[in-house]
């Protein structure tokens, strides 16, 4: 993928209230922790995240990721008029049917003719929402598109814990395949992007590399996909390890290409922005990319991983906190499960 026409013009994020600490989840583990004879505090040292948040009960992914898309619109000074398609790309949905979108679209008042669908692709689904958005931009089928996630981690970190704490036949084994699930936050975003000549700030989307190495699909897994509800008990097996092998192995080599398409050095990437999962996979995926690891900017230890949002509430953080500066070229470094990678870059 390459763009000439497409501009990062409109970024928002909305972050719940609620905090809650790895030690908070690992005091409600206490009688598993004694009964497997498990020391405490190895979450955090492990993952490297102090806390994460979660929404409140019977938050709808639709409600936060409409505040962030407001946010981005408002960011962003242009028209919502201008708006020509609305992509909803969390994990979380509001229902099987109809799109989550539709309702965020509703509620933000865009026009009619926009186009309105979700996308779904795990933790890689607002960089997918990005890269259907640019290509419509750049045949100029529409000026403007809006992508938004909203996702809330807060009914899979609790089922998890509960149904640990309930199974008899509960091994170290079972608690290893079930720690990604305790570094889940929930986080809502919203990134708008726009045809250059509608841009007024000019941060130019260049483009990228999508690889899918599907062989590996069987590495993480949740059950049923059935909205926001109280009674949804979401339930996900990860073997972490491995993930995290394929996973930065298959980002070396994604991004080989995707320096080789934007025609880049890696000593000329001034800031990087990934998805936010955990200190070693940052470690390791920084080591397989050839990358100076300074040069990322890091949410995870407050955040933890919020999915599909983590990369652009992330980035949405790093502008606000002034980390890139005009003509700096950053990178997007996105992975997941599946497994799929997809990377791309920016120059402000």
């Amino acid at each position: 993928m390459q763009f000439e026409n497409v501009c990062i013009e409109g970024l928002g994020y909305h972050l719940p209230n609620n905090r809650i600490t790895s030690v908070d989840l690992e005091n409600r583990l206490s009688p598993l922790y004694e009964k497997l004879k498990l020391p405490k505090g190895r979450l955090e040292l492990m993952s490297g995240i102090q806390e994460r948040r979660f929404w409140d009960k019977g938050v709808f992914p639709s409600e936060v990721a409409t505040i962030a898309g407001k946010k981005a619109i408002k960011n962003s000074g242009i028209n919502s008029k201008d708006i020509g398609c609305l992509i909803s790309a969390s994990v979380c949905r509001d229902f099987l049917e109809p799109s989550t979108a539709s309702i965020v679209h509703n509620n933000l008042g865009l026009p009619e003719e926009s186009f309105v669908f979700d996308v779904s692709n795990a933790c890689l689904g607002t960089l997918n929402g990005m890269c259907i958005i640019a290509n419509m931009i750049e045949r100029r089928q529409i000026k403007a598109g809006l992508i938004v996630s909203g996702e809330n981690g807060g009914p899979l970190v609790n089922n998890t814990i509960e149904t640990l704490l309930t199974r008899s036949d509960i091994t170290r084994s079972n608690v290893k395949n079930s720690f990604a699930s305790l570094t889940i936050g929930s986080a809502a975003a919203g990134i708008l992007l726009v045809h250059k000549d509608l841009s007024q700030k000019k941060h130019h989307l260049l483009g990228g590399i999508s690889i899918a190495e599907t062989r590996f699909n069987h590495l993480c897994r949740g059950n049923e996909d059935v909205g926001a509800h109280a009674e949804w008990a979401p339930l996900m097996e990860t073997d972490s390890e491995k993930l995290m092998q394929e996973g930065c192995r298959l980002a070396g080599k994604t991004w080989v290409s995707t320096r080789q398409t934007l025609g880049w050095k890696n000593s000329e990437v001034r800031r990087v922005f990934c998805h936010q999962v955990g200190k070693n996979h940052r470690k390791l995926m920084y080591e397989n990319v050839g990358i100076d690891i300074e040069k990322d900017f890091s949410t995870l230890e407050f955040l933890g991983n919020t999915g599909s949002a983590s990369l652009p509430v992330t980035l949405a953080i790093g502008v606000e906190k002034d980390a890139l500066k005009k003509g700096d070229k950053a990178a997007l470094l996105g992975i997941g499960s599946g497994l799929n990678c997809l990377m791309m870059g920016i120059e402000w």
